[in-house]
């Protein structure tokens, strides 16, 4: 079948250059790879692959503090700004990603 359509997408550009890494060793083309992602959905009728919420521990979970609760912890996260109690983002992510793994 002949390729006739175009996608114009906006992606964050770290969000594609992970892709890219990924695809780039598998040797699949990003292209070949949509098309494939789209192919699945046309063939199964819903998204290839399980679409959750992550299971974050309560005590980090906005969605189950109540109001009082959340404004504990802005102001805690505040608090700790102020007096420079703080984690480099940077290393906090890539620990987090080591834990997924």
């Amino acid at each position: 079948m002949e390729k006739t359509a175009t996608l114009n997408i906006r992606v964050n550009p770290d969000t594609k250059k992970r892709a890219e890494d990924v695809l780039s060793l598998l040797g699949i083309p990003m292209s070949t790879a949509i098309d494939m992602y789209l192919r699945q959905i046309g063939m199964t009728g819903s998204i290839p692959f399980p679409v959750t919420v992550p299971n974050f521990p309560k005590e980090i979970n906005m969605g189950c503090m109540n109001e009082e609760e959340l404004h504990q912890k802005l102001e805690k996260g505040c608090q700790d700004a102020v007096s420079d109690n703080v984690t480099n983002a940077v290393q906090a992510f890539e620990e987090f990603r080591k834990a997924e793994k």
